[in-house]
């Protein structure tokens, strides 16, 4: 296995794009099979219903319009890897949005999919006519437009197993670019938590990461060796899946003294 990625990950714009629209695609096709008693079933996000579910699923997209409408920071001074920790800053800024949008006439209330479309469109039209470059003031810091679409991989991947956690029969597909983003995202995140070479953490066919206080090993079997599926590390970096539970259920192989990821996880805050 090769060793942790000693420089920042690179991710094409245009790769991931196109993964976030699929996987956004994704979400709103299956959005539109949902009868109203599904849309009213509860999730695993404490008050919000499958509807309210997806329409956040829309406000991931529209958050890049709301941040490009907010005055340009004059620098950058944050980074991709923060966001994961600062995830909770834009979370209330989404809420903000949903408190904004519940205090309207109900006459101004679009249908769902009428809201998907709009979100994809905003999206598009906002990507085509701004450069990567352009920053925006997240809740990590000023970030360039490139990288905060990646960001939006994570949410749409997480979101998208809690619908189908949520509607028994659900099978909403993953795109590959955008859970192989997620995935990369995420593990990239927990080296920043925990830097180190102690521990090898193999998610394939995505990502392979270093972590942990310890020595850092160049070749052969690294002394811990942590490995699982895309989709279960996303679980368990969202905290919708507990490493305990991951470990009983053998969905996580983790061998070595310093295997246990238990106190680094969850990572998005």
């Amino acid at each position: 296995m090769p060793p942790a990625r000693k420089r920042p990950r690179a991710y094409d714009p245009a790769r991931t794009r196109a993964a976030v629209l699929a996987q956004f695609g994704n979400v709103r096709a299956a959005a539109r099979t949902l009868t109203p008693e599904q849309l009213a079933l509860p999730t695993r996000l404490g008050d919000r219903t499958v509807r309210e579910l997806v329409a956040h699923a829309g406000r991931v997209l529209t958050a890049v319009d709301r941040l490009l409408d907010e005055p340009e920071p004059a620098r950058q001074d944050g980074r991709l890897l923060d966001w994961p920790f600062a995830i909770g800053a834009d979370a209330d800024a989404d809420a903000d949005a949903v408190a904004r949008t519940a205090r309207r006439p109900a006459g101004e209330h679009p249908g769902l999919d009428a809201h998907l479309a709009e979100a994809e469109r905003r999206f598009t039209e906002r990507l085509d006519t701004h450069p990567g470059s352009r920053l925006l003031p997240t809740g990590a810091g000023a970030l360039p437009l490139a990288d905060y679409v990646v960001t939006r991989t994570v949410e749409l991947v997480v979101h998208t197993d809690d619908l189908t956690a949520a509607v028994p029969g659900l099978d909403i597909p993953y795109d590959r670019q955008a859970l192989a983003a997620a995935t990369r995202l995420l593990a990239d995140a927990l080296a920043v938590k925990a830097p180190g070479g102690s521990t090898e953490v193999r998610i394939p066919p995505y990502a392979v990461v270093q972590c942990g206080e310890g020595p850092r090993h160049t070749r052969g079997t690294p002394p811990s060796v942590v490995e699982t599926d895309p989709l279960t590390w996303v679980r368990l970096a969202a905290g919708r899946l507990s490493w305990t539970d991951a470990v009983t259920e053998a969905k996580v192989s983790a061998s070595g003294e310093r295997a246990d990821l238990g106190a680094l996880l969850p990572l998005l805050s």
